[in-house]
């Protein structure tokens, strides 16, 4: 009897210690939809990318044992506040909507939003040449929020994944999109994207567009949100963040 009691005690020990690992294990919510150079499955099913690398640097320097977690988009921040996940770092900017429900940490990175349509089209990226015209816009995004406020008068076509858009605008489905410029230029850089070019970055609205791109966290996870911003510092101090860049893009995103 003793011995089954010991055998017993052991491995309640041992489950709780598994559920206290488990515990600290920071659940990190990236877009289960592909958002190339930033974040998508390689052949092998691997996430790979800019923001996955990212991702992986700023748990490192912060000491956190973080786990990457795909959520669809539109459910992203639900998903946050319902203990599903963690934290966000699925380019999602900082904005003063947004930080109605969630807190963000430290930028760590700002890229400007741009226009993209075909080469042959004279378009500019203002409303009045965008007038009459069909852009495409991917839903829940700063991009749809920008494109309602200032494209009253454009057709607005919204879709679930950027890269619908793009393949709109190659099909000539539509006549523009809006996206961030960094994940743009992938695309006109791209066969597929050959036929387009960026027409210029909006008017800036930083009430919508927002001040960067930070991670999402619950609000008052004030420990997780200040490991994080510890992170993104130590990685921007050291040159990781310019490393992993570099990789990349050929212009800084900070």
């Amino acid at each position: 009897m003793k011995l089954k009691a010991l055998l017993a005690a052991a491995t309640a020990v041992a489950a709780l210690s598994a559920g206290a690992a488990a515990a600290e294990q920071v659940k990190i919510g990236i877009a289960a939809e592909p958002y190339p150079p930033f974040a998508s499955l390689d052949s092998s099913g691997n996430w790979v990318g800019w923001e996955v690398e990212v991702i992986g640097a700023v748990c490192a320097a912060a000491e956190l044992d973080c786990v990457i977690t795909p959520v669809a988009w539109d459910g992203i921040i639900p998903s946050l506040t319902g203990q599903q996940i963690d934290a966000i770092m699925a380019s999602m900017s900082i904005t003063e909507e947004r930080m109605k429900t969630i807190d963000f940490s430290d930028p760590y990175y700002n890229t400007p939003a741009v226009i993209v349509a075909d080469k042959s089209m004279d378009i500019a990226p203002t409303p009045e040449s965008l007038a009459g015209k069909i852009v495409g816009i991917q839903a829940s995004t700063i991009h749809q929020a920008y494109a309602q406020e200032y494209f009253k008068d454009a057709e607005l076509k919204v879709y679930q994944t950027q890269d619908e858009a793009n393949q709109d605008l190659f099909a000539g489905r539509i006549d523009a999109t809006q996206a961030d410029s960094i994940a743009m230029a992938d695309f006109v850089g791209s066969d597929t994207g050959s036929c387009c070019e960026i027409k210029g970055a909006v008017a800036d609205d930083p009430a919508i567009l927002g001040r960067g791109v930070g991670a999402g966290v619950r609000k008052g996870d004030d420990a997780l949100r200040e490991a994080l911003n510890k992170g993104i510092a130590a990685i921007l101090a050291d040159g990781t963040h310019e490393m992993i860049t570099a990789k990349y893009f050929t212009t800084s995103i900070y």
